[in-house]
């Protein structure tokens, strides 16, 4: 007698309602996925991964708070057996190289993933292996290769601290209220702030918010 496949839990992260019930909707074909949670943003993603500790967190990148990129580099770190599948609007190298770097085991484009192509994936990195949408291939590998060549990405050069302050920055967020929401001091900021500007040589806010949304810090390019 065949034994029944095991159930594989999943948690959706978007902050697009919309998005999160297309994908509940597909999922529920399959008898063999359970989506056990929800999240708007990626502080709410971080905290549901920890309480439900999924299998796969299927995860959008650009969203507030914390986009899915340090989400991602989070949840690894604390939960190390969950697998996150980005599925993304963006098909640019470096968020496809980003995502891969902090984590991810798969990447997938929204404007064309379909039901087999995302039930491939999750069968993919629940194997222990890696799914890229095949348009990203080519993509990929160029990137792989400046990697090769030493070249370092201008958002390799933050600490994890400063990729959440430039963020919140970006999203209009006082230096009071990004204390609060990370639970440091306002100097505290302040020098991170400095940080962040004089390692990426920005002179004003509209050139760090302009740097945020093209590297998918923030979702407001959407």
């Amino acid at each position: 007698m065949a034994e029944e496949p095991r159930v594989v839990t999943v948690l959706l992260a978007d902050d697009h309602e919309i998005v999160r019930a297309g994908l509940r909707e597909l999922l529920a074909k399959k008898s063999w996925i359970k989506v056990v949670a929800e999240a708007e943003n990626g502080v709410v993603t971080l905290r549901l991964a920890r309480e439900h500790r999924p299998d796969v967190v299927i995860m959008d990148i650009s969203m507030p708070d914390m986009n899915g990129i340090e989400a991602t580099r989070n949840i690894i770190t604390d939960e190390p057996g969950t697998k996150v599948i980005a599925l993304s609007m963006h098909s640019d190298k470096r968020f496809v190289a980003n995502m891969l770097g902090a984590g991810a085991s798969g990447y997938l484009l929204k404007n064309c993933a379909s039901e087999d192509e995302l039930t491939r994936a999750i069968e993919t990195v629940m194997k222990g292996q890696v799914y890229v949408t095949q348009t990203l291939v080519g993509t990929l590998a160029e990137e792989l290769a400046k990697y090769s060549r030493g070249e370092k990405p201008d958002r390799d050069l933050l600490t994890p601290k400063e990729k959440e302050v430039l963020q919140l920055l970006a999203e209009g967020k006082s230096t009071r209220q990004i204390a609060e929401i990370l639970l440091v001091s306002s100097k505290t900021v302040e020098k991170h702030r400095e940080h962040v500007m004089g390692k990426l040589n920005f002179r004003s806010v509209a050139d760090l918010t302009k740097f945020a949304i093209r590297e998918g810090y923030t979702s407001l390019g959407e």
